[in-house]
């Protein structure tokens, strides 16, 4: 696995607005990521590779040529394992504290103690009856035992995670349990995940692929499905929305406010007073007050209120330099280091509001569920006031944007196929699958990169996919990247690829709830919302009674940079589901490894691919990506006699 530079001709990025303002800032003298990837080539092989070790103070130690162990005997499979695990790990917990952080807040709602309420009572009453435990009465007491239940995913010493029994199907159960990697409770599989990777411990790589599963099953229960389950019902399950994207929805007329990370408990006051204090703004001549995301944050707000979308992780930078972000916002996760230092080429003002996650220099908003209005409110005059500074020299906002649809929860897919089939909304899904309108289904899930031009991986993987009739959907920092190139719009860009059979799908579906055609590629939300694309696969599996393994489906990051997608795909081949990344990752140092993790060897005596019926498909060219994902489509759909 190569780790080099991207050198192909042409621009950093392939949005237009990211090039404008790249070329603004550089001008303005902001460093940026780009600027900082080519100082830091060539990288360091030991580490591309996963052979340095670094666990204790003999060392750190590095596998090469006649070097075959560490000071402690630790080889080179012993070491890659473990650098990945931790990696991985370090992953998981990013999801399970975001989903602890809503738990923590649902609690508050039950006691009455902070200004949030529930927004979806149906689905709190849904999963109450699934958990056991009673549904009926006052939906503030339901929320209060569904909370009881839901804190068991952190605390049960016996047993496995509850969300995982109220959500997984029985086949895959029987099969993890088969395994040995059902997880008893998330907080101490994490703590064992660090002890047996710690120096001088677990050595064994068969017993170390245990691990990949068992994280595997933590960060999609304890992390994804429950995250999401917890923000739709305090903030309501997304339905259809249209909006638009690219960071020429930044307005020069008006108070322009980012928000940033993934935390929704945030981010969904700081909509709600933007809107209560419209006036505020008026009064120092702006026309009001718009909030833009960037992130997953921006995903959220997007699926539940139609917040335009900014830009993803690597045009996180480059907005200030349109010279009129008054205030960006942040929480947790994917908050780059550097924000406050570019900020000081402008006016903007870097906000942290985590006790937890602070930035050097930036403003600090404390921000808790109880002290919520109080602090968005502050927030909001921050932003305010930073409007009246403005530089009028160095306002620059591109004048392109491009609209998109969002809003695809897994429930307000089974509401728009209920208007083809009222009685079995996923039977029409069923049928194009088997007579072919549908080859098979890609989730482009995950990060943008600084290594490899800006979008490409994404939108060259959905043209591809598109035309051979693959149902696409995406989440995170891909679905930003598919929305600003009209990827999710009926008309846009994206629907000229679309092959033949996929577009009769789109189309009927479309017109049966008052549009011309669904999107290209649906927008599923942020990256915790991964589990509404493992919620499809697990309602198609149970329908057609085989295995998520069976089915013609495999999940893709072109762009990754974030230990989560090793921690979301894991989930996701422990699902038996194929997993494509396109940036390389360190497991190359280890031959072993590499065979288990990506089935390349198929006589190999241990493979994921045998074990769990999904492999790690690695290949930075997302042309021959797209061959390679279509291959195993249409070898699932062999194997399912269609």
């Amino acid at each position: 696995m190569v780790d080099e530079w991207d050198t192909r001709e042409g621009p950093e990025s392939l949005d237009p607005t990211i090039m404008e303002l790249l070329d603004k800032a550089r001008k303005d003298g902001m460093e940026t990521g780009w600027d900082r990837v080519k100082q830091q080539y060539p990288h360091c092989k030991f580490g591309s590779s996963g052979v340095c070790c670094r666990r204790c103070f003999h060392g750190p130690c590095k596998i090469y040529g006649k070097v075959k162990r560490g000071i402690c005997g630790a080889d080179e499979n012993t070491i890659v394992l473990t650098n990945l695990i931790q990696l991985q790990t370090s992953g998981a917990v990013q999801h399970v504290e975001h989903s602890r952080e809503l738990l923590e807040t649902l609690e508050k709602i039950a006691k009455g103690t902070v200004p949030y309420e529930i927004k979806d009572e149906a689905k709190l009453r849904s999963i109450a009856e699934k958990l056991g435990v009673d549904s009926s009465g006052d939906i503030k007491e339901v929320a209060g035992r569904v909370a009881e239940k839901a804190i068991e995913n952190f605390t049960a010493q016996e047993g496995t995670l509850n969300w995982l029994e109220i959500t997984a199907n029985e086949k895959e159960k029987k099969k993890w349990e088969e395994l040995g990697v059902l997880p008893k409770n998330a907080h101490a599989e994490i703590a064992l995940s660090l002890l047996r990777t710690s120096n001088q411990c677990d050595a064994d790589p068969a017993n170390l692929l245990q691990e990949v599963g068992r994280l595997g099953l933590v960060d999609g229960f304890a992390g994804l499905h429950l995250s999401t389950d917890l923000t739709d019902i305090m903030f309501g399950t997304p339905k259809l929305v249209k909006t638009e994207s690219r960071l020429g929805v930044i307005k020069e007329d008006a108070v322009n406010i980012a928000v940033h990370g993934h935390l929704p408990i945030l981010s969904e006051k700081i909509v709600e007073w933007a809107e209560k204090m419209e006036d505020e703004a008026k009064k120092v001549g702006a026309s009001g007050i718009n909030v833009v995301g960037i992130c997953c944050t921006g995903n959220e707000v997007m699926m539940r209120h139609g917040i335009p979308l900014a830009s993803n992780f690597v045009g996180q930078e480059v907005a200030m330099a349109t010279g009129a972000l008054d205030a960006m916002v942040v929480d947790v996760q994917c908050i780059m280091p550097n924000l406050q230092p570019a900020s000081e080429c402008y006016h903007t003002k870097i906000i942290t509001t985590l006790p937890y996650i602070k930035l050097p220099g930036a403003m600090h908003v404390d921000f808790t569920p109880e002290n919520a209005d109080e602090s968005a409110k502050k927030i909001i005059e921050i932003a305010i006031e930073a409007y009246k500074h403005r530089d009028k020299s160095k306002i620059l906002i591109p004048e392109s944007t491009m609209e998109m649809y969002g809003g695809f929860s897994v429930e307000q897919i089974v509401e728009a196929l209920s208007k083809l089939n009222p009685e079995d909304p996923l039977q029409p899904v069923i049928d194009n699958i088997v007579n072919g309108n549908i080859l098979g289904a890609v989730a482009l899930v995950g990060c943008a990169t600084f290594k490899y031009k800006h979008d490409y991986g994404y939108t060259e993987l959905a043209k591809r996919l598109l035309k051979e009739n693959v149902l696409v959907v995406a989440t995170g920092c891909g679905a930003h990247s598919l929305a600003r190139h009209g990827f999710m719009i009926p008309d846009g860009e994206g629907a000229k690829y679309l092959g033949d059979g996929i577009k009769a799908v789109l189309k009927a579906i479309g017109e049966a709830n008052g549009l011309p055609s669904l999107p290209p590629v649906m927008h599923m939300g942020a990256c915790v919302d991964n589990s509404r694309v493992a919620n499809l696969l697990y309602a198609l599996a149970a329908k057609l009674d085989v295995p998520v393994s069976k089915l013609p489906a495999v999940g893709s990051c072109p762009e990754m940079q974030s230990p989560k997608v090793l921690s979301i795909g894991s989930y996701f081949l422990t699902l038996g589901v194929d997993v494509h990344v396109g940036t390389p990752f360190p497991i190359s140092g280890s031959q072993l490894v590499t065979d288990i993790l990506t089935g390349n060897k198929e006589d190999h005596p241990i493979t994921l691919d045998g074990l769990f019926g999904g492999k790690i498909i690695y290949e930075p060219d997302p042309k021959v990506a797209a061959e390679k994902i279509l291959e195993r489509i249409k070898m699932k759909r062999e194997a399912l006699g269609i």
